[in-house]
């Protein structure tokens, strides 16, 4: 019989400790994302007493569809970002990549190797990017910039400025399609987030990434192969931009040149909204994806509201500037706090 208490008195500890620790985990995301979270509450409340169509199931899965392209390049500028990196090329690299896609799928080469050719493309333009920014003094912010000058101008040329119309069913399927009731999209951000969290939280390499960005002649003092871990973020950044351009491309239903245009700058506010430090060295997927919801929403509410698209930029330009003052306010308390 006292075993059994014995027993029964362990397991009670056990099972407050899992709730302990539940709760603890909770603080720690209140207490990190707090200013987001409120944020994005506040502005998905204005847009669902504003709006008819947006608290609606079509339409938040509508916009889960769209954050998708943005979350996919989102989480490789969270890693570049925390290495202390920057990538401008994301868009150019995107459109370089439908393009090569449909123009292979128009010629009748099979849909997965038009999507395994679009993400080599992709892939090869990150890796160019990481092998000069790992071999050299220059700035990744000039070479990523370059790389985007060079990719855009290529794709006007090679399209003449005009649009590629898709017509293979398998490839209008790929980012346009559904399993059941969830779009394609989603499903491969699902996969794309849990494999970047993996990375970051859960590997050697994200302890490295972090320590890059924290302080880089530490990190090579302690052993840490910097030019490896920096080729692999702008490779892998590459990757996610191609998928990003396949799924655009083939939501549109055409390849058009300015496909990706200004994406890399979504990208960088959802980092940063995130709570991911610029100077490197801090940041989460997790609060990338609460800033690209914030995006997200924001994109959606404007066009529900008709809003003209000129002064969309303006209101949306704003409403960033207020959520990264936020996170500014909160992490000065935080700081002062210690």
């Amino acid at each position: 019989m006292e075993n059994v208490t014995n027993q029964a008195g362990k397991a009670l500890k056990g099972e407050n400790s899992n709730i302990s620790g539940f709760f603890k985990v909770i603080g720690k995301w209140i207490a990190r994302y707090g200013a987001q979270l409120c944020f994005l509450a506040i502005l998905f409340l204005v847009l669902a007493f504003s709006t008819t169509t947006f608290f609606t199931a079509k339409n938040l899965i509508n916009v889960m569809r769209q954050v998708s392209i943005n979350v996919f390049v989102a989480c490789a500028m969270t890693m570049i970002l925390i290495a202390g990196g920057i990538d401008l090329s994301i868009g150019a690299v995107m459109a370089t990549t439908g393009m090569v896609a449909a123009y292979m799928s128009l010629a009748g080469i099979p849909f997965f190797l038009c999507v395994l050719a679009g993400l080599a493309v992709g892939t090869i333009a990150g890796l160019v990017n990481g092998i000069i920014i790992a071999n050299t003094n220059m700035q990744p912010f000039i070479v990523t910039y370059s790389t985007q000058i060079i990719l855009r101008g290529m794709v006007y040329v090679i399209t003449a400025a005009g649009t590629v119309r898709l017509t293979s069913e398998a490839f209008l399927n790929f980012g346009g399609g559904s399993l059941g009731p969830i779009p394609w999209p989603i499903l491969y951000m699902i996969v794309v987030i849990v494999f970047s969290v993996l990375i970051l939280n859960r590997s050697k390499l994200g302890r490295h990434i972090y320590a890059i960005g924290g302080n880089p002649k530490a990190a090579e003092y302690s052993g840490i192969n910097i030019k490896k871990v920096k080729i692999f973020i702008y490779t892998l950044s590459g990757t996610l931009a191609a998928l990003s351009g396949l799924v655009l491309t083939s939501r549109n239903s055409s390849m058009q040149p300015s496909v990706g245009t200004g994406l890399e700058m979504d990208a960088i506010a959802a980092v940063v909204l995130g709570g991911t430090s610029m100077a490197g060295g801090q940041g989460a997927i997790a609060g990338t994806i609460i800033g690209a919801f914030i995006i997200g929403f924001i994109n959606n509410g404007l066009n529900l509201m008709q809003m003209d698209s000129f002064w969309q930029y303006i209101v949306k330009g704003i409403v960033i500037l207020i959520a990264v003052y936020m996170d500014f306010v909160k992490s000065k308390k935080l700081q002062k706090g210690k």
